[in-house]
């Protein structure tokens, strides 16, 4: 059976922190707090929305929990799933797909994003005609670094061998929990160093990826 290639969404396919980061400013702006920067907000994300609201909550002296709370996270999600115009492609995604789909290997999404705009940004791009599965941040009870998402996953697309693909801290940790094999997106999300997270391989273009994954999937051949 050829491997699941499961992805991570954001900062893996997607640049979407522009998105991301205006829907959090729009808001926020009611509650009199002041402006984001992009660097603010993309040291937030990974965790879900959920946390990226509190966190941003904490940023601003904002409630991070009760009615308030609860109010703030309901109108991010509700600008934020379709919002779509400022996020792009990273280059190469779209032919890498192309490839790894004509060569026969099964394709999944495991994110911590909600499933709404998940599934609302993979059809504008028009990839979700790549991904029988996925799973989203409100999918199951637990998010990624929990390997529950990406096991699910991999189930739905039928079992067998798996190799998760992402860009961060958060993805390198549940591939580890997961005990599968990791290919590191290095321009994406992450926080810290290359050397400091699990990964098999890494790299910088999607042109290559194809390759590496046949690489990756002969050499964990039995």
């Amino acid at each position: 059976m050829p491997p699941a290639i499961i992805f991570d969404l954001d900062g893996t396919l997607i640049d979407s922190v522009p998105d991301i980061h205006a829907s959090v400013d729009q808001a926020f702006a009611p509650y009199g707090a002041a402006p984001f920067s992009r660097a603010e907000i993309q040291h937030f994300v990974g965790r879900g929305a959920p946390n990226l609201i509190q966190r941003a909550s904490e940023a601003r002296g904002l409630p991070t929990e009760g009615p308030d709370h609860d109010r703030l996270l309901a109108e991010f999600l509700a600008i934020y799933e379709g919002a779509q115009a400022l996020t792009t492609l990273y280059p190469g995604v779209e032919t890498a797909l192309e490839t790894l789909q004509h060569h026969g290997l099964r394709l999944g999404i495991c994110t911590n994003k909600p499933l709404a705009p998940t599934r609302a940004v993979l059809a504008h791009f028009g990839l979700d005609r790549f991904f029988p599965v996925v799973i989203g941040g409100d999918s199951l009870a637990v998010k990624k670094p929990d390997p529950a998402p990406l096991l699910k996953a991999m189930v739905r697309l039928g079992g067998g061998p798996m190799i998760f693909v992402g860009d961060s801290e958060v993805d390198a940790e549940t591939a580890k929990n997961a005990e599968v094999p990791f290919l590191l997106y290095t321009e994406g999300y992450r926080k810290g160093p290359v050397d400091q997270m699990y990964h098999t391989a890494t790299f910088d273009d999607f042109l290559t990826l194809p390759r590496l994954v046949a690489a990756v999937s002969a050499s964990a051949a039995p």
